[in-house]
């Protein structure tokens, strides 16, 4: 661990709050025209999954907790918990399920990702920025009074639905970002 002033704290970046690890989620600089400057970050409990807020001096100190990343692959999903296996030594991994959050219709097989750890347990799981999903189910495009550029559901492979364009069809391979599950193109495959 170490030392790191509260104004140099990033979003993604895991530190000690009351003892227990949080992940900032959030961070605002603020600097008053009278005043000291402020940093404020919302902070994601790792243990609970709950979020607070907090404020810190921007000269103040916070211990940035030591996270060690390794590479793991996607093996299978169950009610509970996801497991990974690491390629290299075919260890198997468990994660509960509250961990992915959202991101649990992303996972397809042999997905290459980082799992973080601290203390020998896992505290979080870094998605690739885009992963490439085949499209399942695509009703046939109708163009209508719009505005903007047209959309139509689609199902992909995992079963999550994703807003494309009109030109997208069924069995094409689509690429999506997993930060906001958006459509992002077309895949050359």
């Amino acid at each position: 661990m170490s030392l790191v002033k509260s104004s140099n704290i990033k979003k993604g970046s895991y530190i000690l709050f009351k003892d227990e690890p949080h992940e900032v989620t959030k961070t605002e600089f603020y600097a008053p025209g009278k005043g000291s400057a402020i940093t404020r970050m919302k902070l994601k409990s790792v243990r609970t999954g709950s979020t607070v807020e907090f404020t810190y001096k921007s000269n103040e100190f916070i211990e940035e907790l030591d996270i060690m990343a390794k590479e793991m692959q996607f093996s299978y999903l169950d009610a509970e918990e996801v497991v990974f296996m690491d390629p290299r030594t075919y260890e198997q991994v468990s994660v509960p399920n509250t961990l992915l959050e959202d991101k649990i219709k992303f996972l397809i097989p042999e997905l290459t990702m980082y799992l973080l750890f601290y203390d020998e347990r896992v505290i979080g799981v870094r998605f690739p920025q885009k992963v490439k999903l085949t499209v399942t189910e695509a009703s046939e495009a109708v163009a209508g009074n719009t505005v903007n550029a047209a959309k139509k559901p689609v199902v992909v492979e995992t079963g999550a639905t994703i807003m494309v364009p009109l030109f997208v069809k069924q069995n094409e391979v689509i690429i999506v970002d997993t930060a906001s599950g958006e459509y992002v193109s077309r895949s050359n495959e």
